[in-house]
Parts: C-alpha cells; sequence; structure tokens
C-alpha cells in the first residue's frame, strides 16, 4: 500500500476572514495528499479533530478527509465573538474551507454540533457537496427552532444543565497524566477507549507556564449551547442534497425522525442502544457510513 496513505495526519491550516474575525482553521489532513479532498468531517462540541483520529484513519487507504478544528476548539486561532445567537460562525467558517478547495463535490460530516454546522454550511454551497452524514446532529423540534427565532429567546437560559456543566467543566491541570486520569471512564468519556481519551487530550490541551489549559474554554463550550438561533430544519430544505442521519436511541440530540415532512432528501437511521456518543463507543457504525457515503 502506498506510504502516503500509511501515514498519520498531516496538520495544516486554511487562513478564515469573515465577519466573526480573522484567523488561521487548524485542521487535520488524512489520507493521499495527491488525490482531491472525499470527506470533511467535523466535531462535537468541546471536542477538536483529533478526538476522531482512530475512527477516521482505517478509511484513509481509499479517501482523502480533513477534519478541521471548530472556531474555539483545538489549535484553530479564529478569535471568539461575544453576544453570539446561534451557530453561523461555525457554518461560515465551513463555508470558507469549501471555497478553499477544488477539485469535485466533497462529502460532509460530522458530529453533534459539527454534524449541525456542516449542515448549514451545505445549505450556503449546495455545488460543493455531494451529500451529507450527519452522526446524532443538535436539531430542536420545529417549533422549538422557531421560538428560538425570536429575539428575546434566541440563547438558551444559562441555567440549563449543558451550561452549567460546561462552565464548572475544570479547565486546568497540572500534566497530562493528571487529565487522563480525570477524564478516564466519568461523564461523557464513559466507555472510551483509551487511545481515544489520549488523542482528544493530545490537541484538548494548551502547555503553558503553570501546566494545562482546556484549548477548548469551558465559557465557549457553554456559549455553543446557549447559541440555538440558527435553523437546521431550513438549512436541510435547502440543501438540495441526500442528508443521511444516525441518530442515538437513547438521549438523542436529534428530532428528525423517519421520514419527515418536506424533507424527501432527508433519511434518519435509529442507532440501536447508541447514545449520542455512539460514534466514539461504536466506531464501526460511525465509520461504514462515512465510507459508504464518500466511494
Amino acid at each position: 500500500m502506498d506510504a502516503a496513505r500509511l501515514s498519520p495526519p498531516r496538520r495544516m491550516t486554511v487562513p478564515i476572514a469573515n465577519r466573526w474575525g480573522d484567523g488561521d482553521m487548524s485542521l487535520l489532513d488524512f489520507g493521499d495528499p495527491r488525490r482531491p479532498v472525499d470527506l470533511i468531517f467535523c466535531h462535537a462540541n468541546g471536542f477538536n479533530a483529533a478526538t476522531y483520529r482512530s475512527i477516521l484513519a482505517p478509511l484513509t487507504a481509499s479517501l482523502r478527509i480533513l477534519a478541521p478544528d471548530l472556531r474555539g476548539h483545538g489549535a484553530t486561532t479564529l478569535p471568539l465573538p461575544t453576544g453570539r445567537k446561534g451557530w453561523q460562525d461555525h457554518r461560515d467558517d465551513l463555508v470558507s474551507l469549501l471555497d478553499s478547495l477544488d477539485g469535485p463535490p466533497v462529502v460532509m460530516a460530522g458530529h453533534s454540533m459539527g454534524a449541525t454546522s456542516a449542515i448549514l454550511a451545505t445549505a450556503e454551497r449546495p455545488g460543493k457537496v455531494s451529500q451529507v452524514v450527519a452522526l446524532d446532529p443538535v436539531v430542536w423540534k420545529r417549533w422549538m427552532v422557531a421560538a428560538l427565532q425570536l429575539p428575546l429567546l434566541n440563547r438558551l437560559p444559562g441555567h440549563i444543565p449543558l451550561v452549567k456543566g460546561a462552565l464548572r467543566r475544570r479547565a486546568r491541570f497540572d500534566s497530562r497524566e493528571q487529565a487522563l486520569a480525570a477524564y478516564r471512564g466519568r461523564g461523557a468519556f464513559k466507555g472510551w477507549s483509551d487511545i481515544m481519551v489520549i488523542d482528544y487530550l493530545g490537541a484538548g490541551l494548551t502547555e503553558d507556564g503553570d501546566g494545562f489549559g482546556l484549548a477548548c474554554p469551558p465559557a465557549w463550550e457553554a456559549s455553543n449551547y446557549c447559541a440555538q438561533g440558527h435553523d437546521p430544519w431550513k438549512a436541510m430544505r435547502d440543501c438540495g442534497r441526500p442528508i443521511r442521519i444516525l441518530k442515538a436511541e437513547i438521549h438523542s440530540t436529534c428530532a428528525v425522525e423517519a421520514a419527515p415532512r418536506g424533507l424527501p432528501l432527508v433519511s434518519v437511521e435509529t442507532v440501536a442502544g447508541g447514545t449520542h456518543f455512539f460514534p466514539m463507543l461504536r466506531p464501526d457504525i460511525a465509520r461504514d457510513a462515512l465510507f459508504d457515503a464518500a466511494v
């Protein structure tokens, strides 16, 4: 097999300039760099591209994959806007990434916030995308999305559990080993393989003279939970591209049901026994869906 396909992902940057503030988007480039990009994969809130390395790497014998660190995450240096009302900043950053690519249309994919952001970006650049794979995207019920468009309701209150949990998150550690001990087998990381937690921490911690801090500040993670003034239902209508949704059976963040009204290009499958973190716990399911879309 070609040595380029066996090599670890390359770290690269793409300059981003939009109304949310200019800077560099950091991303991992998997697979043969001589071929066009096949797939872009976007991570969940609070994580980073490297978290999904063990899911994506086995696909790179056949595919070239870009996995960006979204604004406020990993090694991306884009500024963090305040007073945000939705995920339009993540959408526009991904639009810039799509605009930077030459070659045929790509598969847009992601998990949770990343999946929703991929849908929002596809609606803006449908000609750049062949289809979307969304792993338990964050999509509220239609009536709630409509309510969240109202000026006084387009940010969720700070007392909801996800926001409170993010704001309470420990932000500093003395060492990577201490962070690994704090995360291994706990909370959202329960059931994850050690290598996946280590991959997350490798890009999720930044070192300074006093130890290690989270690359995604807890306040930014909370902001992503609060800012819900975007409209994924409208984006799904506007995409004009097939969207395959795999949703969790347990505590799903996706309110899209099978055969959703007015969305003939959207298909929905429920992962039996799967939680919101089924891509980490059942990487074979996520990997098969991505491969099927990209080949």
